[in-house]
Protein backbone atom coordinates (compact mmCIF):
# COMPACT_ATOMS: atom_id res chain seq x y z
CA UNK A 1 0.00 0.00 0.00
CA UNK A 2 1.22 3.39 -1.36
CA UNK A 3 3.24 5.49 2.78
CA UNK A 4 1.29 8.74 0.46
CA UNK A 5 -2.05 6.90 -0.34
CA UNK A 6 -2.38 5.75 3.46
CA UNK A 7 -1.86 9.35 4.84
CA UNK A 8 -4.28 10.81 2.96
CA UNK A 9 -6.71 7.96 3.38
CA UNK A 10 -6.20 8.30 7.19
CA UNK A 11 -5.96 12.13 6.97
CA UNK A 12 -9.69 11.83 5.45
CA UNK A 13 -11.10 9.67 7.44
CA UNK A 14 -10.16 11.60 10.61
CA UNK A 15 -11.12 14.99 9.20
CA UNK A 16 -14.69 13.48 8.03
CA UNK A 17 -15.35 12.02 11.76
CA UNK A 18 -14.09 14.94 13.80
CA UNK A 19 -15.86 17.94 10.92
CA UNK A 20 -18.82 15.52 11.30
CA UNK A 21 -19.07 16.06 15.40
CA UNK A 22 -18.19 19.86 14.75
CA UNK A 23 -21.12 20.17 12.38
CA UNK A 24 -23.52 18.69 14.61
CA UNK A 25 -22.02 20.57 17.64
CA UNK A 26 -22.23 23.67 14.96
CA UNK A 27 -26.12 22.90 14.28
CA UNK A 28 -26.69 23.17 18.52
CA UNK A 29 -25.23 26.05 18.43
CA UNK A 30 -27.94 27.24 15.97
CA UNK A 31 -30.84 25.52 17.37
CA UNK A 32 -29.80 27.25 20.70
CA UNK A 33 -29.81 30.48 18.77
CA UNK A 34 -32.76 30.51 17.04
CA UNK A 35 -34.79 28.52 19.75
CA UNK A 36 -33.91 31.77 22.41
CA UNK A 37 -34.50 34.69 19.54
CA UNK A 38 -36.02 33.23 16.41
CA UNK A 39 -34.85 34.37 12.99
CA UNK A 40 -35.84 38.41 13.73
CA UNK A 41 -33.73 41.67 13.39
CA UNK A 42 -32.25 40.43 16.42
CA UNK A 43 -30.60 37.20 14.73
CA UNK A 44 -29.94 39.31 11.95
CA UNK A 45 -27.92 41.79 13.72
CA UNK A 46 -25.64 38.94 15.29
CA UNK A 47 -25.19 37.58 11.54
CA UNK A 48 -24.13 41.00 10.69
CA UNK A 49 -22.06 41.13 13.39
CA UNK A 50 -19.82 38.18 12.25
CA UNK A 51 -19.68 40.18 8.95
CA UNK A 52 -16.60 41.92 9.45
CA UNK A 53 -14.74 39.68 11.46
CA UNK A 54 -14.88 37.32 9.04
CA UNK A 55 -14.14 39.45 6.11
CA UNK A 56 -10.81 40.23 7.55
CA UNK A 57 -9.99 36.85 8.65
CA UNK A 58 -10.97 35.19 5.41
CA UNK A 59 -9.02 37.82 3.18
CA UNK A 60 -5.82 37.80 5.60
CA UNK A 61 -5.33 34.72 7.11
CA UNK A 62 -8.08 32.08 6.31
CA UNK A 63 -8.41 31.86 2.70
CA UNK A 64 -5.88 34.03 0.91
CA UNK A 65 -2.78 33.20 3.21
CA UNK A 66 -3.92 29.28 3.76
CA UNK A 67 -3.98 28.99 -0.11
CA UNK A 68 -0.34 30.32 -0.76
CA UNK A 69 1.19 29.34 2.19
CA UNK A 70 0.76 25.71 2.39
CA UNK A 71 1.95 25.00 -1.40
CA UNK A 72 5.12 27.02 -0.88
CA UNK A 73 5.51 25.36 3.12
CA UNK A 74 4.96 21.93 1.70
CA UNK A 75 7.21 22.25 -1.27
CA UNK A 76 9.84 23.62 1.08
CA UNK A 77 9.27 20.79 3.60
CA UNK A 78 9.11 18.19 0.41
CA UNK A 79 12.65 19.14 -0.90
CA UNK A 80 14.74 19.42 2.14
CA UNK A 81 14.47 22.84 2.94
CA UNK A 82 12.61 23.16 6.11
CA UNK A 83 14.52 25.69 7.63
CA UNK A 84 14.49 28.02 4.74
CA UNK A 85 10.68 27.01 4.95
CA UNK A 86 10.22 28.36 8.42
CA UNK A 87 11.80 31.45 7.56
CA UNK A 88 9.41 32.09 5.27
CA UNK A 89 6.96 31.55 7.19
CA UNK A 90 8.28 33.96 10.47
CA UNK A 91 8.22 36.74 7.80
CA UNK A 92 4.62 36.04 6.17
CA UNK A 93 3.38 35.50 9.84
CA UNK A 94 5.03 38.84 11.35
CA UNK A 95 3.68 40.97 8.45
CA UNK A 96 0.30 39.19 8.94
CA UNK A 97 -0.08 39.99 12.42
CA UNK A 98 0.87 44.17 11.33
CA UNK A 99 -1.29 44.23 8.87
CA UNK A 100 -4.27 42.68 11.23
CA UNK A 101 -3.50 45.23 13.90
CA UNK A 102 -3.90 48.09 11.38
CA UNK A 103 -6.96 46.68 9.88
CA UNK A 104 -8.71 45.71 13.22
CA UNK A 105 -8.00 49.50 14.41
CA UNK A 106 -9.63 50.81 11.35
CA UNK A 107 -12.29 48.35 11.76
CA UNK A 108 -13.06 49.49 15.13
CA UNK A 109 -13.12 53.20 14.19
CA UNK A 110 -15.87 52.97 11.34
CA UNK A 111 -17.85 49.25 12.39
CA UNK A 112 -20.77 51.95 12.36
CA UNK A 113 -20.38 53.13 8.53
CA UNK A 114 -19.73 49.50 7.51
CA UNK A 115 -22.39 47.69 9.02
CA UNK A 116 -24.50 50.12 7.60
CA UNK A 117 -23.27 49.63 4.08
CA UNK A 118 -23.28 45.59 5.08
CA UNK A 119 -27.14 45.20 6.65
CA UNK A 120 -29.12 48.72 5.24
CA UNK A 121 -32.73 47.44 6.32
CA UNK A 122 -31.86 46.94 9.91
CA UNK A 123 -33.66 49.39 12.13
CA UNK A 124 -31.15 52.01 13.79
CA UNK A 125 -31.72 50.14 17.19
CA UNK A 126 -30.51 46.83 15.62
CA UNK A 127 -27.70 48.93 14.01
CA UNK A 128 -26.34 49.72 17.38
CA UNK A 129 -26.42 45.75 18.34
CA UNK A 130 -24.80 44.72 15.59
CA UNK A 131 -22.41 47.24 16.17
CA UNK A 132 -21.61 46.01 19.66
CA UNK A 133 -21.40 42.69 19.11
CA UNK A 134 -18.80 43.42 16.02
CA UNK A 135 -16.63 44.78 18.42
CA UNK A 136 -16.58 41.83 20.38
CA UNK A 137 -16.05 39.58 17.81
CA UNK A 138 -13.22 41.48 16.46
CA UNK A 139 -10.99 40.00 19.74
CA UNK A 140 -11.86 36.44 18.09
CA UNK A 141 -9.44 37.50 14.67
CA UNK A 142 -7.06 37.74 16.20
CA UNK A 143 -6.96 34.29 17.65
CA UNK A 144 -8.65 33.16 14.38
CA UNK A 145 -5.28 33.78 12.74
CA UNK A 146 -3.05 32.29 15.29
CA UNK A 147 -5.41 29.04 14.32
CA UNK A 148 -4.92 29.72 10.39
CA UNK A 149 -1.34 29.92 10.92
CA UNK A 150 -1.08 26.76 13.35
CA UNK A 151 -3.43 24.19 11.07
CA UNK A 152 -1.43 25.53 7.73
CA UNK A 153 1.69 24.82 9.70
CA UNK A 154 0.54 21.15 11.07
CA UNK A 155 -1.38 20.55 7.71
CA UNK A 156 1.62 20.97 6.20
CA UNK A 157 3.17 18.10 8.41
CA UNK A 158 0.45 15.78 7.51
CA UNK A 159 -0.75 16.37 11.14
CA UNK A 160 -5.18 17.42 10.79
CA UNK A 161 -6.06 15.83 14.52
CA UNK A 162 -5.07 18.72 16.42
CA UNK A 163 -6.40 21.43 13.94
CA UNK A 164 -10.07 19.37 13.63
CA UNK A 165 -10.16 18.98 17.79
CA UNK A 166 -9.81 22.46 18.13
CA UNK A 167 -12.74 23.27 15.61
CA UNK A 168 -14.60 21.02 18.00
CA UNK A 169 -13.50 22.98 21.02
CA UNK A 170 -14.64 26.07 19.56
CA UNK A 171 -18.35 25.36 18.44
CA UNK A 172 -18.81 23.74 22.27
CA UNK A 173 -17.55 26.63 24.26
CA UNK A 174 -20.13 28.99 21.95
CA UNK A 175 -22.67 26.12 23.08
CA UNK A 176 -21.78 26.23 26.55
CA UNK A 177 -21.14 30.50 26.57
CA UNK A 178 -24.30 30.84 25.06
CA UNK A 179 -26.90 29.08 27.09
CA UNK A 180 -25.36 29.76 30.18
CA UNK A 181 -25.26 33.30 29.51
CA UNK A 182 -27.62 34.10 27.74
CA UNK A 183 -30.27 35.20 30.87
CA UNK A 184 -27.55 38.11 31.89
CA UNK A 185 -25.77 39.12 28.70
CA UNK A 186 -28.68 38.09 25.77
CA UNK A 187 -27.83 37.35 22.30
CA UNK A 188 -24.11 39.04 23.10
CA UNK A 189 -23.24 35.56 25.06
CA UNK A 190 -22.73 33.91 21.96
CA UNK A 191 -20.29 36.78 21.07
CA UNK A 192 -18.93 36.12 23.64
CA UNK A 193 -18.43 32.04 23.22
CA UNK A 194 -17.36 32.82 19.84
CA UNK A 195 -14.39 34.72 21.30
CA UNK A 196 -13.74 32.47 24.33
CA UNK A 197 -14.14 29.11 21.70
CA UNK A 198 -11.38 30.99 18.99
CA UNK A 199 -9.22 30.96 21.63
CA UNK A 200 -9.06 27.89 23.01
CA UNK A 201 -9.44 26.32 19.18
CA UNK A 202 -5.71 27.48 18.76
CA UNK A 203 -4.21 26.27 22.29
CA UNK A 204 -5.27 22.93 22.18
CA UNK A 205 -3.15 23.25 18.75
CA UNK A 206 -0.17 24.13 21.02
CA UNK A 207 1.06 20.95 21.78
CA UNK A 208 1.39 19.85 18.35
CA UNK A 209 3.18 22.66 17.14
CA UNK A 210 5.53 22.20 20.16
CA UNK A 211 6.25 18.24 18.73
CA UNK A 212 6.97 18.96 15.38
CA UNK A 213 9.40 21.87 16.70
CA UNK A 214 8.62 25.21 16.29
CA UNK A 215 11.29 27.54 14.49
CA UNK A 216 10.20 31.06 14.71
CA UNK A 217 12.31 33.79 13.19
CA UNK A 218 11.59 36.89 14.28
CA UNK A 219 12.22 38.97 10.85
CA UNK A 220 10.73 41.03 8.78
CA UNK A 221 12.87 40.54 5.45
CA UNK A 222 10.93 41.31 2.61
CA UNK A 223 13.74 40.30 0.32
CA UNK A 224 13.46 36.39 1.35
CA UNK A 225 12.62 34.14 -1.82
CA UNK A 226 9.86 32.23 -0.23
CA UNK A 227 8.23 34.98 0.80
CA UNK A 228 7.93 36.89 -2.10
CA UNK A 229 6.59 33.52 -3.69
CA UNK A 230 3.56 33.53 -0.89
CA UNK A 231 2.99 37.24 -1.60
CA UNK A 232 2.76 36.28 -5.37
CA UNK A 233 0.55 33.47 -4.81
CA UNK A 234 -1.29 35.36 -2.19
CA UNK A 235 -2.67 38.79 -3.91
CA UNK A 236 -4.36 36.98 -6.57
CA UNK A 237 -6.10 35.05 -3.72
CA UNK A 238 -6.83 38.00 -2.21
CA UNK A 239 -8.60 39.47 -5.20
CA UNK A 240 -10.29 36.43 -5.38
CA UNK A 241 -11.50 35.92 -2.05
CA UNK A 242 -12.31 39.59 -2.02
CA UNK A 243 -14.49 39.13 -5.07
CA UNK A 244 -15.85 36.23 -3.38
CA UNK A 245 -16.78 38.09 -0.29
CA UNK A 246 -18.44 41.41 -1.85
CA UNK A 247 -20.75 39.15 -3.47
CA UNK A 248 -21.86 37.62 -0.30
CA UNK A 249 -22.14 41.02 1.09
CA UNK A 250 -24.25 42.27 -1.54
CA UNK A 251 -26.72 39.26 -1.31
CA UNK A 252 -26.81 40.57 2.84
CA UNK A 253 -26.94 43.74 1.26
CA UNK A 254 -29.81 42.49 -0.37
CA UNK A 255 -31.63 40.10 2.21
CA UNK A 256 -31.32 42.76 4.51
CA UNK A 257 -34.26 44.63 3.11
CA UNK A 258 -36.32 41.61 2.46
CA UNK A 259 -37.81 42.01 6.09
CA UNK A 260 -36.82 40.68 9.33
CA UNK A 261 -34.95 37.40 9.83
CA UNK A 262 -34.26 37.62 5.95
CA UNK A 263 -30.57 37.25 6.85
CA UNK A 264 -30.89 34.73 8.97
CA UNK A 265 -33.13 32.45 6.97
CA UNK A 266 -30.93 32.27 3.92
CA UNK A 267 -27.77 32.15 6.48
CA UNK A 268 -29.20 29.15 7.97
CA UNK A 269 -30.39 27.43 4.75
CA UNK A 270 -26.99 27.74 3.43
CA UNK A 271 -25.44 26.06 6.73
CA UNK A 272 -27.58 23.49 6.44
CA UNK A 273 -26.22 22.94 2.59
CA UNK A 274 -22.82 23.67 3.91
CA UNK A 275 -22.83 20.31 5.91
CA UNK A 276 -21.88 17.40 3.15
CA UNK A 277 -19.79 20.31 1.91
CA UNK A 278 -17.94 20.57 5.26
CA UNK A 279 -18.24 16.76 5.63
CA UNK A 280 -17.27 15.21 2.27
CA UNK A 281 -15.94 17.39 0.13
CA UNK A 282 -13.92 19.93 2.61
CA UNK A 283 -12.55 16.56 4.19
CA UNK A 284 -11.49 14.87 0.90
CA UNK A 285 -10.07 18.35 -0.28
CA UNK A 286 -8.08 19.41 2.63
CA UNK A 287 -6.10 16.45 3.31
CA UNK A 288 -5.82 15.86 -0.67
CA UNK A 289 -3.71 19.34 -0.78
CA UNK A 290 -0.84 18.75 0.66
CA UNK A 291 -0.47 15.28 -1.08
CA UNK A 292 -0.91 17.44 -4.69
CA UNK A 293 1.30 19.83 -3.26
CA UNK A 294 3.94 17.44 -3.51
CA UNK A 295 3.55 15.73 -6.83
CA UNK A 296 3.40 18.67 -8.38
CA UNK A 297 6.76 19.97 -6.75
CA UNK A 298 8.27 17.21 -7.91
CA UNK A 299 6.99 16.83 -11.47
CA UNK A 300 4.88 13.47 -10.72
CA UNK A 301 1.75 15.29 -12.89
CA UNK A 302 0.09 11.93 -14.01
CA UNK A 303 0.10 11.18 -10.30
CA UNK A 304 -1.49 14.74 -9.88
CA UNK A 305 -3.88 14.51 -12.59
CA UNK A 306 -5.26 10.99 -11.28
CA UNK A 307 -5.68 12.42 -7.73
CA UNK A 308 -7.46 15.15 -8.78
CA UNK A 309 -9.65 13.11 -11.42
CA UNK A 310 -10.10 10.75 -8.84
CA UNK A 311 -11.26 13.28 -6.09
CA UNK A 312 -14.11 14.95 -8.24
CA UNK A 313 -15.25 11.61 -9.10
CA UNK A 314 -15.61 11.10 -5.22
CA UNK A 315 -16.82 14.29 -3.97
CA UNK A 316 -19.90 14.04 -7.04
CA UNK A 317 -20.50 10.29 -5.49
CA UNK A 318 -21.39 11.62 -2.63
CA UNK A 319 -22.87 15.75 -3.02
CA UNK A 320 -25.63 14.53 -5.72
CA UNK A 321 -27.29 12.46 -3.48
CA UNK A 322 -26.68 14.45 -0.57
CA UNK A 323 -28.26 17.58 -2.91
CA UNK A 324 -31.82 15.60 -3.32
CA UNK A 325 -32.03 13.75 0.11
CA UNK A 326 -31.53 17.02 1.58
CA UNK A 327 -34.55 18.56 -1.14
CA UNK A 328 -36.64 15.05 0.56
CA UNK A 329 -36.44 15.54 3.86
CA UNK A 330 -35.60 19.23 4.44
CA UNK A 331 -38.30 20.63 5.72
CA UNK A 332 -38.73 17.70 8.23
CA UNK A 333 -34.92 18.05 9.39
CA UNK A 334 -36.05 22.08 9.79
CA UNK A 335 -38.71 21.22 11.65
CA UNK A 336 -37.10 18.81 13.96
CA UNK A 337 -33.77 20.71 14.42
CA UNK A 338 -35.53 24.16 14.69
CA UNK A 339 -39.15 24.69 14.80
CA UNK A 340 -39.74 25.42 18.70
CA UNK A 341 -39.32 28.52 21.20
CA UNK A 342 -39.21 31.61 18.89
CA UNK A 343 -38.81 29.42 15.82
CA UNK A 344 -42.77 29.45 13.96
CA UNK A 345 -43.79 27.66 11.01
CA UNK A 346 -43.28 30.58 8.71
CA UNK A 347 -39.53 30.84 9.75
CA UNK A 348 -39.55 26.83 8.50
CA UNK A 349 -41.23 27.20 5.50
CA UNK A 350 -38.68 30.70 4.45
CA UNK A 351 -35.69 28.04 5.39
CA UNK A 352 -36.95 25.73 3.41
CA UNK A 353 -37.51 27.61 0.36
CA UNK A 354 -34.24 28.77 0.61
CA UNK A 355 -32.57 24.90 1.14
CA UNK A 356 -34.20 24.00 -2.20
CA UNK A 357 -32.65 26.56 -4.33
CA UNK A 358 -29.28 26.35 -2.56
CA UNK A 359 -28.76 22.75 -3.39
CA UNK A 360 -28.70 23.10 -6.57
CA UNK A 361 -25.77 24.12 -6.42
CA UNK A 362 -24.04 22.10 -3.96
CA UNK A 363 -22.26 19.81 -6.19
CA UNK A 364 -20.82 22.55 -7.94
CA UNK A 365 -19.64 24.23 -4.37
CA UNK A 366 -18.49 20.55 -3.59
CA UNK A 367 -16.30 19.99 -6.83
CA UNK A 368 -14.81 23.73 -6.37
CA UNK A 369 -13.22 22.51 -2.96
CA UNK A 370 -11.10 19.88 -5.37
CA UNK A 371 -10.70 22.11 -8.15
CA UNK A 372 -9.20 25.30 -6.43
CA UNK A 373 -6.63 23.70 -4.27
CA UNK A 374 -5.37 21.60 -7.28
CA UNK A 375 -4.61 25.08 -9.04
CA UNK A 376 -2.72 26.30 -5.66
CA UNK A 377 -1.28 23.13 -5.19
CA UNK A 378 0.50 24.02 -9.60
CA UNK A 379 1.30 27.27 -7.58
CA UNK A 380 -1.65 29.01 -9.99
CA UNK A 381 -3.71 31.25 -8.16
CA UNK A 382 -4.77 33.48 -10.57
CA UNK A 383 -6.90 30.93 -12.69
CA UNK A 384 -9.31 30.84 -9.53
CA UNK A 385 -9.27 34.42 -8.91
CA UNK A 386 -10.06 35.75 -12.55
CA UNK A 387 -13.01 32.49 -12.65
CA UNK A 388 -14.22 34.32 -9.35
CA UNK A 389 -14.68 37.77 -11.11
CA UNK A 390 -16.48 36.14 -14.10
CA UNK A 391 -18.80 34.15 -11.63
CA UNK A 392 -19.74 37.08 -8.86
CA UNK A 393 -20.18 39.18 -11.85
CA UNK A 394 -22.73 36.50 -12.52
CA UNK A 395 -24.25 36.17 -9.33
CA UNK A 396 -24.51 39.84 -8.28
CA UNK A 397 -26.52 40.21 -11.72
CA UNK A 398 -28.98 37.16 -10.77
CA UNK A 399 -29.64 38.80 -7.43
CA UNK A 400 -29.90 42.04 -8.68
CA UNK A 401 -32.84 40.64 -11.10
CA UNK A 402 -34.58 37.86 -9.16
CA UNK A 403 -34.57 39.11 -5.84
CA UNK A 404 -37.00 41.62 -6.65
CA UNK A 405 -38.96 38.66 -8.06
CA UNK A 406 -38.38 35.77 -6.26
CA UNK A 407 -37.55 37.40 -3.02
CA UNK A 408 -34.80 35.46 -1.09
CA UNK A 409 -35.54 32.32 -3.13
CA UNK A 410 -33.92 34.41 -5.80
CA UNK A 411 -31.07 34.77 -3.96
CA UNK A 412 -30.19 31.52 -3.44
CA UNK A 413 -30.60 30.46 -6.62
CA UNK A 414 -28.26 33.26 -8.09
CA UNK A 415 -25.69 32.12 -5.72
CA UNK A 416 -26.42 28.45 -7.10
CA UNK A 417 -26.21 29.14 -10.62
CA UNK A 418 -23.12 31.28 -9.89
CA UNK A 419 -21.34 28.18 -8.13
CA UNK A 420 -22.07 25.90 -11.36
CA UNK A 421 -20.36 28.84 -13.79
CA UNK A 422 -16.99 28.63 -11.45
CA UNK A 423 -16.72 24.97 -11.23
CA UNK A 424 -17.57 25.10 -15.21
CA UNK A 425 -14.66 27.18 -15.53
CA UNK A 426 -12.13 25.93 -13.34
CA UNK A 427 -12.63 22.45 -14.51
CA UNK A 428 -12.17 23.45 -18.67
CA UNK A 429 -9.10 25.82 -17.72
CA UNK A 430 -7.58 23.22 -15.49
CA UNK A 431 -8.14 20.42 -18.35
CA UNK A 432 -5.96 22.67 -20.96
CA UNK A 433 -3.87 23.19 -17.70
CA UNK A 434 -2.74 19.83 -17.18
CA UNK A 435 -4.14 18.03 -20.12
CA UNK A 436 -6.94 15.17 -19.88
CA UNK A 437 -8.72 14.26 -16.11
CA UNK A 438 -10.39 11.39 -17.22
CA UNK A 439 -12.96 13.67 -19.31
CA UNK A 440 -15.37 9.92 -19.59
CA UNK A 441 -14.77 8.59 -16.58
CA UNK A 442 -16.38 11.92 -14.93
CA UNK A 443 -19.44 12.42 -16.84
CA UNK A 444 -20.08 8.70 -16.77
CA UNK A 445 -20.07 8.79 -13.18
CA UNK A 446 -22.01 11.63 -13.08
CA UNK A 447 -24.75 9.69 -14.56
CA UNK A 448 -24.45 7.39 -12.93
CA UNK A 449 -24.84 9.09 -9.81
CA UNK A 450 -27.68 11.10 -10.84
CA UNK A 451 -29.93 8.48 -12.18
CA UNK A 452 -29.33 6.82 -8.56
CA UNK A 453 -30.13 9.63 -7.02
CA UNK A 454 -33.52 10.36 -8.65
CA UNK A 455 -34.57 6.89 -7.89
CA UNK A 456 -33.17 7.44 -3.97
CA UNK A 457 -35.40 10.85 -3.96
CA UNK A 458 -38.50 9.04 -4.71
CA UNK A 459 -37.66 6.05 -2.05
CA UNK A 460 -36.42 8.64 0.60
CA UNK A 461 -39.85 11.01 0.32
CA UNK A 462 -41.66 8.74 -0.28
CA UNK A 463 -40.85 6.70 2.93
CA UNK A 464 -40.73 9.96 4.73
CA UNK A 465 -44.39 10.65 4.15
CA UNK A 466 -45.15 7.08 4.64
CA UNK A 467 -43.38 7.31 7.95
CA UNK A 468 -45.06 10.31 8.91
CA UNK A 469 -48.58 9.46 8.67
CA UNK A 470 -48.24 5.85 10.05
CA UNK A 471 -46.00 6.60 13.03
CA UNK A 472 -48.11 7.68 16.23
CA UNK A 473 -45.60 9.16 18.66
CA UNK A 474 -44.95 12.74 19.62
CA UNK A 475 -44.29 15.73 17.22
CA UNK A 476 -40.78 15.32 17.36
CA UNK A 477 -40.63 11.94 18.01
CA UNK A 478 -42.30 11.18 15.19
CA UNK A 479 -39.77 13.65 12.32
CA UNK A 480 -36.75 11.73 14.36
CA UNK A 481 -37.98 8.43 13.65
CA UNK A 482 -39.06 9.32 10.40
CA UNK A 483 -35.79 11.43 8.69
CA UNK A 484 -33.59 8.94 10.73
CA UNK A 485 -35.47 5.69 8.88
CA UNK A 486 -35.62 7.71 5.61
CA UNK A 487 -31.91 8.80 5.22
CA UNK A 488 -31.41 5.01 6.18
CA UNK A 489 -33.62 4.18 3.04
CA UNK A 490 -31.69 6.39 1.30
CA UNK A 491 -28.27 5.27 1.92
CA UNK A 492 -29.02 1.44 1.29
CA UNK A 493 -31.19 2.12 -2.13
CA UNK A 494 -27.96 4.16 -3.31
CA UNK A 495 -25.61 2.06 -2.59
CA UNK A 496 -27.63 -0.76 -4.09
CA UNK A 497 -27.92 1.27 -7.10
CA UNK A 498 -24.23 2.07 -7.99
CA UNK A 499 -22.81 -0.80 -6.43
CA UNK A 500 -22.88 -3.04 -9.83
CA UNK A 501 -21.40 -0.21 -11.76
CA UNK A 502 -18.12 -0.97 -9.79
CA UNK A 503 -16.72 2.50 -9.75
CA UNK A 504 -13.19 3.18 -9.08
CA UNK A 505 -14.45 6.26 -7.13
CA UNK A 506 -16.88 3.73 -4.87
CA UNK A 507 -13.60 1.38 -4.08
CA UNK A 508 -11.93 5.51 -3.14
CA UNK A 509 -14.75 6.05 -0.37
CA UNK A 510 -14.72 2.41 0.16
CA UNK A 511 -10.82 2.81 1.04
CA UNK A 512 -11.05 5.27 3.18
CA UNK A 513 -12.85 3.61 5.83
CA UNK A 514 -9.85 0.71 5.23
CA UNK A 515 -7.58 3.65 5.31
CA UNK A 516 -6.27 3.07 1.77
CA UNK A 517 -6.25 5.06 -0.92
CA UNK A 518 -5.22 4.38 -4.14
CA UNK A 519 -2.75 7.91 -5.15
CA UNK A 520 0.06 7.55 -7.31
Amino acid sequence: MNPAGQRVAKAALLMMATIAVSRILGYGREVALYTMFGQNYMTDAYRAAFSLPDILYLLLVGGALSSAFIPVFSAGLATGKEAQAWKSASIVFNYSMIGLACLLILAYIYTLPLIKLLAPGLPPEYLRLAVHLTHIMFIQTFFMSLNGFAMGVLNSYHNFAAPALGSLVYNLLIIVMGVTLVNSLGIAAFSYGVVIGAAFNFVVQIPALRRIGIKYHFSLDYRDKGFRQILLLMLPVLIGLGVIQLNLLVTQNISSTLGAGGISSLNLAQKIMNLPIGIFATSIAVALFPTLTELAARGQMEGFKQSTGLGLRAVFLVSIPASLGLIAIGEALIKLLFEQGQFTPLMTATTHQALLYYCIGLFAYSAMQVLSRSFYALHDSRTPMLAALITIAVNIGLACHLAPIYQHRGLALAYSLAGIVNFLLLAVILRFKTGKLGGRQLIGSLVISMMASLLMYVAVRYSLLYLLEVLHLSYKLNLLVGTSMAVMVGIVVYGLLIYPFKLEETQLLLNLLRRKLPLA
